[in-house]
């Protein structure tokens, strides 16, 4: 084994690093995995980075091939034909059942050792039952996974309002919080309806900035404050954080737009009091 990739798998579309004895895979290149789930259908994204000295490379499994034209086929079926007819089932014994519940999707690993149900509910759901109707019926193990709307998107959602594929579905791994103090630091609008993505949620972009604006919000003057500049004396007003623009008011309520670098120093309002002189 001495080789290793990372190599996304799984309709979850997880990328993690896999090692290997094979020769000749390539970038993009379809191959078979040994993961932690069983046995799956993955693309090579690139080369692993090789460890230091001395570190320990935590692998997540093993690239057995690459993929046939067989492997191919039958993943292509998989897709096609069994897991639509395996999600109608599960919708149909969860409707038998009444269960509070809504089959998001299906996923049936190449292997076939285990067949996961994706599904989303408001609480915990005592599906045990479900469990082993869907057992007798594929003979093989049964996995439910409760998801929120966000891994909804990730499984189903194809492209988001920039025209591009979804971020959680092409380089993302963790799906991490975005919060509204986000959306106001960028001064972008408050209109659910255009920050949201496919998922209902706010967009994940906005967190990619925010560390960008936090950093350049630091070298900007706060509101309310004196500041001379070349032009004058004023006070701040308001700002723009990507172009670096400060606007200030004077004392004759004149207002500039300076940019930052113009900025010498802050005024001191005592020495503005006794009119520029010292105590």
């Amino acid at each position: 084994m001495n080789h290793a990739f990372v190599v996304r798998y799984g309709k979850m579309r997880h990328a993690e690093t896999f090692q290997t004895d094979v020769e000749g895979l390539s970038q993009c290149a379809p191959c078979v995995v040994q993961s932690a789930r069983g046995t799956e259908l993955g693309i090579v994204i690139c080369p692993a980075v090789q460890p230091g000295e001395g570190e320990i490379r935590d692998f997540s499994g093993t690239i057995i091939r690459a993929a046939t034209d067989e492997d191919l086929d039958r993943a292509l079926r998989i897709v096609r034909d069994e897991e639509p007819q395996k999600r109608k089932f599960c919708e149909q014994k969860v409707r038998e059942l009444e269960l509070a519940m809504r089959v998001a999707d299906v996923e049936h690993l190449l292997g076939g050792e285990k067949i996961i149900f994706y599904f989303l509910a408001e609480g915990r759901i005592d599906f045990r039952q479900l469990v082993k109707e869907l057992a007798k019926e594929y003979r093989t193990r049964i996995e439910m996974k409760q998801i929120g709307v966000r891994d909804e998107a990730r499984l189903l959602g194809q492209m988001e309002h920039c025209g591009r594929e979804l971020c959680c579905r092409v380089f993302m791994k963790n799906l991490e919080p975005v919060t509204m103090k986000m959306a106001k630091s960028q001064k972008t609008t408050l209109d659910p309806a255009k920050i949201s993505g496919r998922c209902g949620r706010l967009m994940c972009c906005l967190r990619f900035e925010d560390k960008t604006y936090e950093d350049l919000r630091r070298k900007l003057p706060r509101k309310g404050s004196r500041i001379v500049t070349a032009r004058g004396m004023g006070e701040v007003v308001d700002y723009d954080i990507l172009a670096q623009l400060v606007t200030i008011e004077t004392d004759k309520d004149r207002r500039m737009v300076i940019p930052v670098s113009e900025i010498i120093g802050k005024s001191n309002p005592a020495r503005e009091g006794n009119g520029g002189k010292s105590g």
